[in-house]
């Protein structure tokens, strides 16, 4: 036993001292977890896609405060292919669909059977081949989420008829996105754990080392969702924070066991007793996985700079779901390491060779002939993997910004048919509005000057004044088309800039068009703040973790170059619709930037913790011999091993959540799996390897100022040792030789 041991290497000791204790209180955690945590979805938020503080979110607050909600939420089409809306069958269903609407959840609504509605309102509630007829429906609800709560209600008593129905509208939408999320998710999970496993077993060739890291990526969802539930109380989380955090918090979960048992399993293989091979595990491994979940986590918080509450959710939702899977992999994996002990390697497979093991020969296999390459011709390496990298990039010019709408979902879902029909079937086809909040004393004579005007706008179809009250008027400017087309969008801009009327202190545009316009804005404007915070933090990180300057420049550079290559291909995929016909969808021609900001900070994160996989253990391998080409190389074998198993078993669980028939679940899970394998391939394998090899001792370059802080607030190299560690002296020059980088 070594006579100094560091934080991690104490921590290792501790859980394996304490490990009947721990187990004991995991097992109760996860019976807890089983009881209340999986409560978290009757608790969440199904919206959250919108500035809270933007003008468009402020005009309908105002014009819900000040005169009430009067909006459409849902639209209920109803078709017979055999009858007319003339027919009496007909019209009899749907009169009594309209008399049995629950008043406390409708507020109002409109059929063509009333008498009272003129003969134009009338007839644009038919459609033109007269076998359909549709119902707008407004609820009670004070704020949109009570809608939200209220659509199921209403849903009942409107889908209930002997016509063929549909449900369309915001409303719909957002619940079937939601709702479906929610199936899709749980569907994922329940078929990915017996593919990890199988593909764990593989890697490790035997049913008990495989079966060590799903415990605690089952452990994590289960985590999960107890933390997710914790944060309703004190924040709003959406369900779609749940989709992700879960599903990250399960792959990364994974990829940390992943990285802990293999080197358990080689301490083992090098004659340790069980005690000490965990004390060596986690003050080694278990410092990286340290550093890697920090990182991760500071990608999660890059999340809370942005105003939409499903971003700043996911942001809360991943800080706590890292945090949890690293006491899942310090504090329970090492404890229940140490009761399996060597028996880790019972059950084995009778595989000619694993894919994971505890011995690395330097002179054999792949990842040697690999490293060979790459140490021979760096130059050449760097450079075509560059150039196919910036060629894939090259995808992000044609980028085009859109909403999240009907579109997201599939092409039979009911909510997208009786959206869509509205403008494929109806006189008065697919119409939006903009809701302007006229604010001040304007009289009757300036507000019809002032509807004129809107009136008058490119792309407006039909403006009027429609209710007023004390100093606020409500007008509606009507367009058709997408909320995200062009013209739409500047059809917004031009209502925006057109001066109020005379007596008028202040006029808002809400609407879902001016959402759009309002969320780009948001994420324009605190874009430079998030990707400096998360540049910066990761930096310092970096940093404290290498005692170098040159590594965490580089790796913020490679991770911005692995970033563009993954983006431009969601772009070229997703947008452009290459990807269409393998995954089943029909591509929308924009994308919400939203689903890219969650790609672009996920997949840094990602991306930092492989490049601390990989480096961590070139660093001691360099720390032991001060050779910088050797260290590389044999760290390029030990790691990558590791390195593309875990982005394996990641990407199986994220091209699980790709699987959705959500749009925005495949952008979001395919997008992060196009980011794992670009980087744990072409960048982590080559363009690392090839850089350190090139840039050789000036690797570890350190000021001498910035050396006599890192030898204060840095985090020294885990694992003093006396089986690894170089004698005292001559590791201190070797220690001396990094620093000044000669």
């Amino acid at each position: 036993m070594p006579t100094h041991t560091g934080f991690f290497g104490r921590l290792g000791l501790g859980a394996h001292r304490g490990r009947w204790w721990v187990l004991a209180f995991t097992g109760l955690f996860a019976v807890l977890s089983v009881v209340w945590g999986l409560g978290v979805f009757s608790d969440v938020s199904d919206s959250g896609f919108e500035d809270p503080d933007s003008e468009s979110s402020r005009a309908m607050d105002v014009l819900q405060d000040e005169l009430g909600h009067d909006d459409i939420d849902i639209i209920a089409v109803y078709r017979s292919d055999e009858m007319k809306v003339d027919n009496p069958t007909f019209a009899q269903a749907v009169q009594r669909i309209a008399d049995d609407l629950p008043e406390d959840v409708v507020a109002g609504y409109d059929v063509y059977l009333d008498e009272e509605l003129e003969d134009v309102e009338r007839g644009m509630l038919v459609s033109e081949d007269m076998h359909a007829t549709y119902m707008p429906i407004t609820l009670t609800g004070q704020t949109h989420e009570e809608r939200l709560h209220q659509f199921e209600a209403a849903a009942e008593v409107l889908e209930s008829g002997p016509l063929e129905s549909h449900l369309g509208g915001s409303i719909a939408v957002e619940h079937e996105l939601s709702e479906t999320a929610e199936s899709d998710i749980i569907r994922a999970e329940i078929v990915t754990l017996p593919v990890l496993l199988l593909l764990l077993v593989l890697i490790f060739g035997g049913l008990v080392a495989g079966l060590v890291p799903l415990a605690v990526g089952g452990l994590a969802i289960l985590g999960s969702l107890t933390v997710l539930r914790a944060l309703t109380s004190v924040t709003e989380v959406s369900v779609f924070a749940i989709n992700v955090a879960t599903l990250l918090g399960l792959g990364l979960a994974i990829d940390y066991g992943l990285f802990m048992v293999s080197r358990f399993r080689e301490e083992l293989n090098r004659g340790r007793a069980v005690p000490d091979a965990v004390r060596r595990t986690v003050d080694t491994a278990g410092r990286t996985v340290a550093f890697s979940g920090i990182t991760v986590g500071i990608a999660f918080a890059g999340l809370l700079f942005f105003p939409q509450p499903i971003l700043k959710s996911i942001g809360f939702g991943g800080i706590a779901v890292v945090a949890f899977d690293l006491i899942a992999a310090l504090v329970f994996l090492p404890a229940l390491m140490s009761v399996v002990g060597r028996r880790i390697d019972r059950l084995k497979l009778p595989l000619p060779r694993r894919t994971a093991t505890g011995v690395v020969d330097e002179n054999t296999g792949a990842w040697a002939r690999l490293a060979r390459t790459v140490m021979r011709g760096p130059a050449v390496s760097l450079v075509a993997v560059g150039c196919v990298l910036i060629a894939f990039s090259s995808g992000l010019a044609s980028t085009q910004f859109g909403s999240t709408d009907q579109r997201y979902l599939p092409a039979d879902a009911s909510s997208r048919i009786g959206t869509e029909v509205m403008g494929e079937d109806f006189p008065a086809g697919q119409v939006g509005r903009l809701h302007v909040a006229v604010l001040g004393d304007s009289g009757e004579e300036e507000l019809d000057g002032y509807v004129e005007r809107l009136d008058s706008l490119p792309g407006a179809v039909r403006t009027q004044l429609v209710r007023t009250g004390e100093g606020i008027a409500h007008v509606e400017v009507a367009y058709q088309g997408a909320a995200d087309d062009p013209e739409v969008q500047d059809l917004v801009r031009d209502v925006r800039a057109e001066p109020g009327p005379e007596g008028a202190d202040e006029t808002l545009v809400g609407g879902v068009a001016a959402m759009q316009l309002d969320n780009l804005d948001a994420i324009v404007e605190e874009a430079p703040r998030t990707v400096g915070f998360i540049i910066g933090s990761t930096l310092l990180l970096l940093f404290l973790a290498f005692g170098s300057v040159v590594l965490p420049v580089k790796a913020v550079l490679m991770g911005a170059l692995s970033l563009g290559a993954s983006l431009g291909v969601v772009i070229w995929g997703f947008q452009e619709g290459h990807f269409a016909g393998l995954l089943g969808f029909e591509a929308v021609g924009t994308i919400d930037p939203t689903y890219l900001v969650l790609i672009m900070i996920v997949s840094f994160g990602l991306a930092m913790d492989y490049e601390l996989f990989l480096l961590s253990r070139v660093r001691e391998e360099y720390l032991r011999s001060g050779d910088n080409t050797r260290s590389v190389a044999l760290g390029l074998q030990r790691t990558g091993q590791i390195i593309t198993s875990a982005a394996l078993l990641l990407g199986v669980v994220l091209v699980a959540m790709g699987t959705s028939g959500l749009l925005f679940l495949k952008i979001i899970g395919i997008g992060l799996a196009l980011a794992v394998l670009v980087d744990a391939t072409l960048v982590r394998a080559v363009m690392v390897p090839a850089t350190m090899r090139l840039l050789g001792d000036w690797n570890w370059w350190l000021p001498r100022p910035l050396r006599w802080l890192h030898d204060r607030i840095g985090i020294s190299e885990g694992g003093d040792d006396e089986d690894v560690t170089v004698p005292a002296a001559k590791g201190s020059e070797r220690r001396e030789k990094a620093h000044a980088g000669v």
